[in-house]
């Protein structure tokens, strides 16, 4: 039986290049760091560029000769995700995508365009960035799920949460919606005769950034609960098996081998039933290309 796959299980990466979004932080950052160990160049993408030349300083301290860059995007506006996508195209090749940002439970905000600020950036922004680089992808694209989306149902009636908002219920919703996308992608791309393949992985319980959001008393307890849950880099395992994994296959889905998926080595995870419902995917897929104006041509 399998041990499980940790960060000790990266072969090399030498001459690939893998993008990294929400890179300057947490698991984003973990992954990179790994990666850029490994020989990989690795293109940090997220929204701030003093954070990201801060992230990009501590791997290079860590890694010495590392090869980093920085790319803006925003995935809370579809206008910068655009310009951030045409960046890309026009450079070199991606060996792989790795869908990593994601927002969790934050008070009601709304993106550039008006969605609530989870399904629109975990999964509305997600979509349409990737819809755009695809092509230029050539080996893997990672979509980062979560154990939240087990409680998820897709409900586009007010996707601007004007009738009322409630924290939780938008994220499962954002990452049943990462889910469904990512099992549709990596149909498409099949369909199409396309070698590049769609993998979906979750991090079980890590402890980052995207905690900032729980209430005062639930933070404070994190200190205390942390010898139970994962570290950032601990949860950056089954991204990083969905990234470089050997025996990692298109559609495959992957998490903590742990008690209910919320630690440890990573291998297959659990996906529901709802995720993989085929007609529930492509009715996201045509929604989502109505919403972001993007057409994967897929």
């Amino acid at each position: 039986m399998s041990r499980g796959f940790s960060a000790d299980d990266v072969a090399t990466q030498a001459g690939r290049r893998f993008l990294v979004t929400g890179a300057n932080a947490g698991i984003g950052f973990e992954v990179s760091r790994v990666l850029a160990a490994r020989g990989a160049h690795v293109i940090v993408a997220c929204r701030d560029g003093d954070k990201a030349e801060g992230a990009i300083n501590r791997i290079r301290a860590d890694v010495p000769g590392a090869e980093l860059s920085f790319q803006p995007l925003d995935l809370a506006d579809l206008d910068q995700v655009r310009d951030a996508a045409k960046a890309i195209v026009a450079g070199p090749r991606i060996d792989v995508l790795v869908n990593n940002a994601g927002v969790m439970i934050p008070p009601k905000t709304l993106t550039e365009q008006g969605y609530e600020l989870q399904f629109g950036v975990n999964h509305l922004g997600t979509f349409a960035f990737t819809g755009l680089v695809h092509p230029h992808v050539d080996d893997r694209i990672v979509i980062t799920g979560s154990i939240a989306h087990k409680s998820g149902t897709m409900d586009y009636s007010d996707l601007s949460a004007s009738r009322g908002y409630h924290n939780w219920s938008r994220y499962q919703m954002s990452k049943l919606a990462n889910l469904l996308f990512m099992f549709e992608l990596d149909r498409r791309l099949s369909a199409a005769g396309r070698a590049t393949q769609a993998i979906g992985c979750h991090p079980g319980v890590a402890l980052t950034e995207l905690q900032r959001h729980l209430p005062l008393p639930l933070r404070a307890l994190t200190p205390l609960a942390s010898p139970f849950f994962n570290s950032a880099a601990q949860g950056a395992w089954p991204t990083l098996q969905a990234a470089t994994g050997a025996h990692v296959q298109g559609g495959d889905y992957l998490g903590p081998q742990g008690l209910g998926e919320v630690t440890g080595r990573s291998g297959p995870a659990r996906a529901t039933r709802m995720a993989r419902d085929p007609k529930l995917a492509r009715e996201l897929w045509m929604r989502s290309i109505e919403l972001t104006g993007v057409d994967p041509g897929l």
